[in-house]
């Protein structure tokens, strides 16, 4: 085992981040990068940030164990449908766990003091490192002189007076220190976790409307397409272009049903699960709206599920006579 002090850092790749591991890195601390990966967050930003300072990143999956924050989260929801609290609890607890079984000597994270109303306030990082089970070794190097000092400060495993003092919504000081530091490259501050996206967090939230369970397939399916909720319940999904029309077909399932306009460029049009036979005909007048069909004109759908193939013909009817259905 390593005689040096060890810090793994819950690491998302924003400049908070990387500059929590360079703080600490410049003290002598051995650092390992931890990032975690659903559905609504993936690996890029945290693998490319991890990659500019040197310093090695672990990736765990953690959608499984996300799921209930869906529904039930403890401490609620931001503005989209984003578990800020609960979410940032959940991936402490398995760094935690991480850390105990590995011999690190303490967790840490780029989080400042101030600078989201919802989750980085003082109430809710008390909770986040209360949550976590190990509360006295979660240490917030860029705002720990405005907070009470850690196990790691108290034991000298860091030097308190070379931490900083961040805090509110600003990143002038963010930006002079990455200068500092000689950091050039790293992401801006927009993107992140798509549960803060209002549209995406729209979608999810109608989705959760109707079914009680989710696969994450359902989840993915969310950040494609044109979304529908036909009248009788069933879910319609409508390709905008080519790619989105291969990220769909990149997602299909068993007992999917799957529309094509024949001999007219258009969208592929999926009903997650299938339908009746009163659905099959409104996805196939969706498929011809969203075509390159004149309105009025007479088109084919071919419609491909777990039966045979069937071909509907039907008058391509207007876009906005359909616009009631759309999520």
């Amino acid at each position: 085992m390593s005689s040096k002090i060890r810090g793994l850092g819950v690491f998302s790749g924003g400049l908070d981040s990387m500059l929590a591991a360079r703080v600490l890195s410049d003290q002598g601390v051995e650092v390992e990068l931890l990032t975690f990966v659903t559905p609504f967050f993936g690996p890029e930003r945290a693998r490319k940030s991890a990659a500019v300072l040197g310093l090695p990143l672990r990736v765990v999956e953690i959608t499984d164990r996300y799921f209930p924050l869906l529904f039930t989260p403890r401490y609620g929801f931001g503005k989209g449908h984003n578990p800020c609290i609960d979410c940032h609890i959940l991936m402490l607890r398995e760094a935690a766990a991480v850390m105990q079984a590995e011999g690190f000597h303490f967790l840490f994270t780029g989080e400042v003091l101030g600078q989201r109303p919802m989750s980085q306030n003082r109430q809710a990082l008390e909770l986040v490192a209360k949550g976590s089970g190990v509360p006295d070794l979660v240490l917030r190097p860029l705002s720990a002189k405005l907070l009470p000092p850690t196990l790691p400060e108290r034991e000298g495993w860091v030097d308190r007076e070379r931490l900083l003092n961040l805090s509110g919504r600003g990143r002038k000081r963010q930006m002079e220190l990455a200068e500092r530091y000689g950091l050039r490259d790293y992401p801006s501050p927009a993107g992140g976790c798509l549960l803060t996206d209002p549209g995406y967090a729209a979608r999810l939230k109608e989705l959760l409307a109707h079914q009680t369970q989710v696969a994450r397939e359902d989840l993915e399916l969310l950040k494609w397409g044109r979304h529908f909720r036909l009248p009788g319940g069933p879910k319609v999904v409508v390709g905008r272009t080519r790619r989105e029309n291969e990220a769909l077909a990149g997602l299909l399932r068993p007992g999917d049903l799957v529309l094509r306009v024949l001999g007219v460029p258009g969208p592929l049009v999926l009903i997650p699960g299938g339908g009746d036979e009163e659905a099959l005909l409104q996805a196939a007048r969706l498929a011809a709206a969203y075509s390159d069909a004149r309105p009025g004109t007479t088109v084919t759908v071919l419609a491909e599920g777990p039966d045979r193939p069937r071909r509907l013909t039907l008058l391509t009817p207007e876009k906005a006579e359909l616009a009631s259905w759309m999520v």
